[in-house]
């Protein structure tokens, strides 16, 4: 332990109280009292919990309470006592407060009430100090943390793939280009005087690269920033998002569906196991959220049920095939039907397809595999009825798809003839189809949203509340 280290609020939280003299640094969310003695609940990240100080009126001097405001920051001194209160096991009784940081109580926006997410959103650079996005970002650090623990108990090998690059690994187009040209407009625009000499953007996956480290390393994954220029303004869509891809030599598409599982599993319990106060908490605000919905819109299962029910659940495993004959049977409810209809074998599942599946069919997660191979990406090997792709998607209740992966096609004339019918540039991709020429085995990896999971573990509805600083269409702020 370093010699100058602050203990934290948590760990004060957790002492067993014995007249210690403690010294704490924080921001102040309430102050109560009057002059004789007031009440600071003081929080410094650490805990979704606060820690309450008593103020005396003639231990610290009436203008240091004064200018004592919620938002602004302290540091203070005193012992440590156990609590006569029913709320807490101790508190505090400060010697000395020194005011580190004044807050104006007639500018600060984050007074001691409850504030929409969309006003929060538009303080970015505060939101942190409320009690929702405190425990949503330690619960996003958990997670992170949990991702990075799995991999490596496990033999994997994290690798850094290039965030600029020339290629667009799904072929969707929906890139944001980076470029040193000052005509990029032009039709005439010469890239062989850009930066890098040709056309390059963001990239939109790390699986490409990933591959070719994966048939050499045998096991590794990937931790990074992606983006799509996708001019999407839904609560389900980011242009810049974190993706953990993985990808495994020697694996076909069964094992790959069964790491995903397991690996989801493990990062579930990892937060049950580690961030229980925040959970509780989160449990109760979505509670009380529900409980003004509509009956039927209410969730059967409370925030921390639904993540030990899926943790504990044997994810259900169908076709692509299959899932689609339960949609055309299905009748999602006497009042409403589905907005978008099945009719026949190659339409896209829906997000309300998806959650229907989960949510009303199985309850509990669902892979559905061996997906049409025109709806699906050119790496993805082709199985025997030349019709479907050893592919898969892992859905998850009030989400939808969670997980997309897929056996890769190791064979080089059928990606060949892939690359050709999806009209992309072959010579782009000429060390991708090497890998394929010297020493090709069967493989196989998936692609996580992380934000996508911080919303199930955390219950939050919209994926700008789950990352610090959303990047959204005509949205750049902080």
């Amino acid at each position: 332990m370093l010699d100058d280290q602050i203990i934290s609020v948590k760990e004060i939280l957790e002492l067993e109280a014995n007249n210690q003299k403690i010294e704490v640094k924080g921001w102040i969310r309430n102050k109560r009292g009057g002059k004789k003695t007031s009440f600071l609940s003081v929080n410094d990240g650490s805990t979704i919990n606060t820690l309450q100080v008593i103020a005396e009126g003639q231990l610290i001097n009436e203008a240091t309470i004064k200018d004592i405001t919620t938002g602004c920051c302290v540091q203070i001194n005193g012992i440590l006592k156990k609590s006569i209160g029913a709320n807490q096991r101790s508190e505090l009784f400060a010697k000395k407060i020194k005011i580190l940081g004044l807050a104006d109580a007639n500018e600060y926006p984050l007074q001691p009430k409850k504030h929409s997410l969309e006003f929060l959103r538009e303080k970015a650079h505060l939101r942190f100090r409320t009690n929702t996005f405190s425990a949503v970002f330690r619960i996003r650090h958990c997670i992170s943390f949990a991702i990075h623990k799995y991999f490596n108990d496990r033999g994997f090998y994290y690798i850094n793939t290039p965030i600029i690059t020339s290629a667009d690994a799904e072929g969707a187009g929906e890139l944001f280009q980076v470029t040193n040209l000052k005509n990029i407009n032009s039709s005439d625009a010469n890239y062989e005087n850009d930066f890098f000499g040709k056309k390059t953007n963001l990239t939109v996956s790390g699986q490409l690269e990933a591959e070719l480290a994966a048939l050499g390393l045998g096991k590794v994954y990937t931790f990074g920033p992606t983006f799509r220029a996708e001019n999407s303004n839904t609560s389900r869509h980011l242009a810049e998002f974190w993706m953990i891809e993985p990808e495994v030599a020697f694996y076909d598409l069964k094992k790959n569906a069964a790491l995903a599982e397991d690996f989801l599993k493990y990062c579930i319990n990892y937060c049950l196991e580690h961030c229980k106060d925040d959970l509780l908490f989160l449990e109760q605000r979505l509670a009380s959220e529900e409980s003004s919905l509509k009956k039927e819109l209410r969730s059967e299962l409370s925030l921390i049920e639904k993540l030990v029910h899926v943790s504990k659940s044997s994810f259900e495993n169908l076709t692509y095939t299959e899932a689609i004959s339960i949609l055309k049977n299905s009748k999602p409810n006497k009042k409403k039907k589905f907005k978008y209809l099945i009719s026949e074998f190659g339409n896209e599942l829906q997000s309300e397809h998806e959650r229907y599946l989960v949510e009303k069919v199985f309850k509990k997660p669902v892979i559905i595999t061996d997906y049409p191979k025109k709806i699906k990406a050119f790496y993805m090997r082709l199985n025997d009825d030349n019709k479907t792709v050893r592919a898969m998607d892992i859905l998850f209740p009030g989400i939808g798809e969670i997980i997309g992966g897929s056996q890769r096609e190791e064979r080089l004339d059928v990606l060949n003839k892939n690359i050709l019918d999806f009209n992309i540039d072959k010579e782009e991709l000429w060390w991708f189809l090497e890998t394929r020429k010297f020493g090709t085995c069967e493989h196989s990896g998936f692609g996580l949203g992380l934000e996508r999971l911080v919303m199930f573990v955390t219950g939050m509805k919209n994926i700008r509340d789950v990352i610090p600083f959303p990047r959204t269409p005509k949205n750049v702020s902080f």
